[in-house]
């Protein structure tokens, strides 16, 4: 079979590039291993409830109607209104060290007038801090790769305040151990503090059910349960497809969501470096999700989502432990503001974990670690909410494992390799990269790049 173009992973980011080429009426076709589109995006059910398995919140909430936004620009481009999304904003966010509270909601005036309550000495340096990230074109796909610590060094001289910035921005977005790039510092930046946060009442099947509708709606293939074996390498380009149930496809041009190292892994070309230096990301999570049966609300915790740590000195790497407990992310969906309360309210709490440990055990001893994390986390946790460990009636975790199942990333890697291609190109003059390795980031920076991607390297040239 021949496609103009084939699509390997059906995340935000294939998604959106597909709906993109549809439109201008491209055959393409989306691969996807797994049976369920979304990749780490993506939901399921157990014991009768519903979960979420990436969306704490969509990152990029503006309101309809908002002039150059993030947001805008995807609805434009894939001709979707606002309200199709159902996206519901925030109550308000926090991020929490010890001594020191910053509070956030969709209203960056907020944000930006508490920094400078708590930080005082530093509001100045803070304004001309956003000042560089307003102005700074984060988004060029030329633009290049400088590390984000050093550049606040040069503004900040509060090292808490450094490291309160990071905190929620490198948990959303940062591939990189205790640091990030600094354009990707700028978009997360603007995507959690200057625009904001919204879910879906119903969660990510909204969203995903809107994109793959419309997908389907302009003619879209869409393969699951279909790997990829090889992409078969002729002359400087992918010639043939090779499929793990023996079919073979043919494309003019390749774009693929799986990563960039899983990507060229997958070319027959394929040549590891005899030192060991491919990029391969380390950085991944566990989640513990609770289900209550009260809202976090009715114990009078009204936050949304609380980003934390215990220590001023915020650690973002491998920890050398299953889980690293010292940070977090702790979301209570049911805090978002709805017109009536959601079906079923629960926490869920992010830490740093370790894959290769979790990969090592045995059935039995990895379900013993997840609950003796489990409640070892809790008991962190409940240090600084209410204790709602009474209310809890189910409890599921997932971990790194899971996350590698999901998106297929090697270790577990969330936001993949730490090195980015923000052009998409390969080595191969018909193969680029979308999605996480990109470098966009979130859901709607996910859909954006395959978006980008798909002009740059299909539309523009055909």
């Amino acid at each position: 079979m021949k496609y103009d173009t084939v699509i390997i992973g059906a995340g935000m980011s294939g998604l959106g590039a597909g709906i993109r080429l549809a439109h201008f009426g491209k055959k393409v076709c989306i691969l996807d291993r797994h049976y369920l589109w979304g990749g780490l995006n993506s939901f399921y059910r157990l014991k009768g409830y519903r979960f979420d398995v990436g969306l704490h919140a969509m990152t990029n909430y503006v309101p309809r109607g908002t002039r150059d936004a993030p947001l805008t620009k995807l609805l434009k481009q894939l001709r979707i209104r606002h309200d199709e999304f159902d996206l519901n904003p925030q109550e308000e966010s926090t991020v929490v060290f010890p001594g020191k509270t910053l509070r956030f909601t969709n209203d960056y005036r907020e944000f930006e007038a508490d920094v400078c309550e708590k930080f005082p000495s530093q509001a100045d340096r803070f304004r001309k801090l956003v000042e560089q990230i307003d102005g700074y074109e984060a988004v060029r796909l030329d633009a290049p790769s400088v590390p984000a610590r050093p550049v606040l060094e040069e503004y900040l001289t509060d090292p808490l305040l450094i490291e309160m910035l990071f905190c929620p921005l490198m948990f959303y977005g940062s591939a990189v151990e205790n640091d990030m790039d600094f354009g990707q510092f700028v978009i997360m930046f603007r995507s959690i503090f200057e625009e904001g946060f919204a879910r879906p009442k119903e969660g990510v099947r909204v969203i995903l059910k809107v994109l793959m509708d419309r997908y389907k709606s302009l003619g879209g293939k869409l393969r699951m349960k279909t790997g990829v074996r090889e992409l078969e390498v002729d002359r400087g380009r992918v010639s043939a497809i090779h499929l793990e149930n023996g079919d073979v496809l043919e494309a003019d041009r390749i774009l693929s969501s799986a990563g960039l190292v899983e990507t060229l892994r997958l070319c027959s070309d394929y040549k590891a470096p005899p030192d060991g230096s491919e990029p391969v990301g380390q950085l991944s999570f566990t989640e513990s999700i609770d289900v209550l049966d009260c809202e976090m609300r009715d114990l009078d915790y009204k936050t949304t989502i609380q980003f934390y740590s215990t220590t001023e000195k915020f650690h973002y790497q491998k920890p050398d432990d299953l889980v690293d407990p010292r940070s977090g992310v702790i979301c209570c969906p049911s805090n978002f503001i709805y017109d009536g309360p959601l079906e079923t309210s629960m926490i869920r709490v992010t830490n740093l974990a370790n894959y290769d440990g979790w990969a090592a055990l045995d059935e039995a001893e990895y379900g013993a670690q997840k609950e003796r994390w489990h409640a070892i986390v809790q008991e962190e946790v409940v240090k600084m909410l209410p204790d709602y460990r009474s209310h809890v009636k189910f409890t599921d975790m997932f971990t790194p494992k899971t996350v590698k199942k999901f998106t297929s990333h090697l270790n577990g890697a969330v936001y993949g390799s730490p090195e980015k291609r923000k052009d998409g190109v390969t080595h191969l003059n018909n193969l680029f990269i979308c999605g996480t390795d990109q470098g966009m980031l979130g859901i709607i920076g996910a859909v954006l790049s395959g978006i980008s991607i798909a002009n740059r390297h299909v539309l523009q040239e055909s």
